[in-house]
Formats: C-alpha cells, structure tokens, sequence
C-alpha cells in the first residue's frame, strides 16, 4: 500500500500526479518502441461482448475481486489506460476528492463489474479501482455480473485481438463445430476463417450430393471434421509436409489450397500428398 503521510489531501495529490506520469511514461514508451497502438488501450466491453457473442448472465452478488483482473470499462475507455492510469487531468478533481476520503478512512460503497471469463469490466465504480490500483491495493469489493458468450474470451489482450475473436465466432455459427473438434481448428488469420467456412459449406454441399440428402450444419461439421480434416491432417503429417506448420488448422489450409491450386479438384491420394510433399521440400530450400 502507498505510504500514508497523515496528509490525506496531498497524499490523494501525489498519488494522482504519479499516476498520470506513469501513464504518460507508457504511452510515449509505445509510441519509441512502435508497438501497436492499442496495446495499452482499456478493452471496451461493448466490442468484447459483440466479438465473442453473448448468451446470457448469472448474477453472482458480493465478491472480492482481484484488481490486477479489472482489464475493462462499458463506457470510460477515453479517461483511463488499460491499468487504470488516468489518460488526461480531466478527471483530477473528482479522483483526488476519493482519494483523500479514502485515504481519511471513510467508507466506500463496491464497484459493479461485468466478469466474461477471468477478465472484468467496470460499470460504475472507475475512480475506485484507479484509486485502489494507485495505492497497490490487491483486491476490491465488486458486486459481479459474469456475462456468458458463446466462445471463450482466451486471448484476448489488447483490442486489436477482436478481430480474431470476431471472425472465429462468425466461422463456428457456419460450421458449429463442438468441445474439442472446435478447439482443433483455430487459425491466426481472422480472415481465413471465412475461407475455410466456405470450403466447409462447399464440402457439405457435394456430400449433400452424394447421399441425396440435406443435411444440417451441425452434421456438416461433424463430418467435414471427421472425414477430411483429420485425415488430411494425419496425411500430410505421415507424409512430412510442411513439418515447420505445427498448428493443424493452418497445415490443413496450406494444403489444401495448395491441392486445388495443382489439380482444381477436391480428391485427396497418394499422389497429390507425394506432389504436395516435393512442393513443401521445394519451399524449405
């Protein structure tokens, strides 16, 4: 905890100052180092929520809350960095004016917070975790709200990471793929996502064909998985393509273009493996 002089108003005063010193320190850090420009950036839940896809919440009430997991705000992203550090003296006054009340020992009411995996976000109570962060306060009073979505929030960082998110939520709705079937099929590039939603659809429409038959997206997907991704997979990693790949996803999209790029149609045999193999050797050299 900051020390505490007896000086509860230049106290509140100082932390203040140190506070946006350190938040002008990182953002200039940043800008030297050219890091991307969100990385210090407060997460906004509004983006989080519509990137991962909400479902619904539960109402979890009175809990103590580890500072170091407040990572957001609903709707103070312009006033605070990603720790919490005020962005402008803006806010100085009514800051300092907590502070100092604090620091005097008076009571202060729990902040709410919205809670989407590990992470939280703050709804009313910003100056309170600023506060509680500029005096190394490990945990804070919250009354909690956990807000359920429909692919987990992992990853997540800064962001710019949405993206990601984003596109991935929108590839399982297409191809809704399930527990570890999904897990296996995680891609880098968030536009590839929708490549492989079409290859996949493209996939299920020719066995739709060949059984005579409609079948639904989720039957799809479960045999999309079953009887080509992982055999493809398990194909090339027999066969020693692209061993520098060692994500499954991403070797399947290799080659995979790489095979309609060859021979423009969707059959696999030894033959394309052995001309995929020469092409991943050729890559090496």
């Amino acid at each position: 905890m900051a020390r505490d002089t007896g000086f509860p108003d230049a106290d509140a005063e100082n932390d203040f100052a140190r506070m946006r010193r350190q938040a002008e320190l990182a953002r200039l850090t940043h800008w030297f180092t050219r890091q991307p420009a969100d990385v210090n950036t407060i997460l906004p839940f509004d983006e989080v929520v519509r990137a991962l896809g909400r479902t619904g919440e539960t109402n979890l009430g009175l809990q103590q809350v580890n500072v170091r997991d407040i990572v957001g705000s609903v709707d103070r992203t312009k006033d605070f960095d990603k720790y919490f550090r005020p962005t402008s003296s803006r806010i100085r006054q009514r800051w300092q004016r907590l502070a100092a009340a604090q620091r005097r020992g008076e009571s202060v009411p729990p902040v709410l917070l919205y809670k989407i995996g590990s992470m939280y976000f703050v709804i009313d109570g910003h100056h309170r975790v600023s506060i509680a962060i500029a005096r190394h306060l490990e945990t804070i009073d919250a009354y909690v709200t956990e807000i359920h979505t429909r692919i987990t929030p992992d990853g997540i960082n800064a962001p710019s990471d949405l993206v990601l998110k984003d596109h991935r939520r929108l590839f399982l709705a297409r191809v809704p793929l399930t527990g570890a079937q999904a897990d296996a099929v995680r891609l880098s590039d968030p536009f590839a996502y929708a490549e492989l939603a079409e290859a996949v659809e493209a996939w299920g429409f020719r066995l739709s064909q060949e059984v005579g038959e409609f079948l639904s997206r989720p039957e799809v997907a479960r045999r999309w998985f079953g009887e080509e991704f992982l055999p493809v997979v398990r194909m090339a990693r027999r066969a020693e393509v692209r061993p520098d790949i060692t994500d499954d996803a991403e070797l399947y999209m290799w080659v995979a273009g790489e095979r309609y790029r060859l021979v423009r149609r969707h059959i696999w045999d030894d033959e394309i493996i052995e001309e995929l193999r020469e092409q991943s050797r050729r890559r090496r050299r």
